[in-house]
């Protein structure tokens, strides 16, 4: 594990995770049945996010309130623990416990300490908070909001590590849900204008690749090379300009290019894919829900490299269905999601963690996974 990636997330009590602790890797590739808390587990990193940038309130009620995400019959509270590690023998350990209060909810803990010495930069009990800075001096000149996180509430720059920063900025993309119809915004001609990221429904794909090809022309041959071992007949993408400072993008494998719109969506989607994947400008944290939606199966070999190259510069979590993507990554790098059949709530395990040695000396692990799914 590097330093200053998380690697350790306690959940109790959202949805059917009622009580889960698991150790965070570089890459996870979550893998289980319809409903057994693959999405539940990605929502729960976009609720942290939300909490960390001061819209906690606006994401439960995104989720549909405390008693929709509150695990049913059996919890009353949410409580996250995320553990950082910012050197061989240290860690940051974020607290964040709320309680349903009605229809609405209140934050009634919340800590951050350094688990060395165990000093607290943030120690909130209800409405008691006690507050420091990097230089361990008290930081009081703010008045706190009781719906919000204390975390959200401090200047980043404030808090060690960065540790408020990186839970922020994790990015969800979905893409089952990416929009692919004739005129969405990935189809459509692009303005010529820098962005770091082709964005979460391919709005900036053709800006971003562009701008790409002329600040780092080396990463968008990567690109390239990419589509061009995907589709042996590939030949190059170009720009072409529809309209003052608006691109277009087109394909060239025949000797007619083809633009955005006469692209299939497998295509599409699997460009875009691959150009998050190649970015150097991935967010700390990178939620990948059914990366494999219209793929064809040759695609996921590459498709797994991409993810695990990506996982040096993001800590990737990808939710499958794939036991064909399975097939192509190790043990270590996929969690097996399980329902306990007593409580009806998630098991997490590692696949390593597994006793996989007697099955894998004669089956892949996708074989595996679809013999003995269990």
């Amino acid at each position: 594990m590097n330093t200053n990636q998380f690697n350790r997330i306690s959940i109790k009590g959202y949805r059917r995770l009622g009580s889960v602790d698991i150790q965070m890797r570089p890459l996870t590739v979550m893998i289980g049945a319809n409903g057994v808390g693959k999405t539940a587990f990605l929502e729960v990193f976009s609720l942290l996010a939300a909490s960390a940038n001061g819209q906690l309130a606006s994401q439960i009620s995104e989720l549909g309130g405390m008693s929709d995400i509150l695990t049913r019959d059996k919890a009353k509270s949410l409580g996250f623990e995320l553990s950082m590690r910012v050197s061989e023998h240290e860690s940051l350990d974020y607290t964040l416990q709320i309680e349903a209060k009605g229809h609405a909810y209140e934050i009634v803990a919340e800590t951050l300490k350094q688990n060395h010495d165990n000093f607290k930069y943030i120690e909130r009990h209800q409405f008691k908070v006690s507050a420091y800075d990097n230089a361990h001096k008290p930081f009081t000149d703010w008045e706190s909001t009781p719906f919000e996180t204390i975390l959200s509430q401090m200047p980043k720059a404030r808090v060690p590590a960065n540790l408020g920063k990186k839970m922020a900025s994790a990015s969800h993309y979905s893409a089952y849900i990416l929009n692919v119809a004739q005129k969405s915004p990935i189809r459509l001609p692009q303005a010529m204008r820098p962005v770091n990221l082709p964005g979460k429904n391919g709005e900036d794909l053709v800006s971003y690749l562009y701008y790409l090809r002329e600040t780092e022309p080396y990463r968008f041959e990567m690109v390239e090379d990419s589509l061009a071992c995907a589709f042996p007949n590939f030949k190059g993408l170009s720009f072409p300009p529809v309209a003052a400072g608006t691109l277009a993008l087109t394909w060239h494998e025949f000797s007619t290019p083809l633009y955005m719109h006469q692209l299939s969506e497998g295509t599409l989607r699997f460009l875009w894919l691959i150009t998050l994947l190649q970015s150097p400008h991935l967010t700390a944290i990178t939620l990948i829900d059914e990366p494999e939606v219209s793929l064809h199966p040759q695609l996921l070999s590459l498709l797994s490299g991409l993810m695990r190259e990506a996982s040096k510069r993001t800590q990737l979590i990808v939710a499958t269905h794939s036991d064909r993507l399975i097939g192509f990554l190790e043990p270590h790098e996929v969690l097996v999601m399980d329902e306990d059949e007593e409580e009806g709530l998630t098991q997490m395990t590692w696949a390593d963690e597994l006793d996989l040695e007697h099955w894998l000396s004669d089956y892949t692990l996708d074989q595996v996974w679809r013999t003995h799914p269990n």
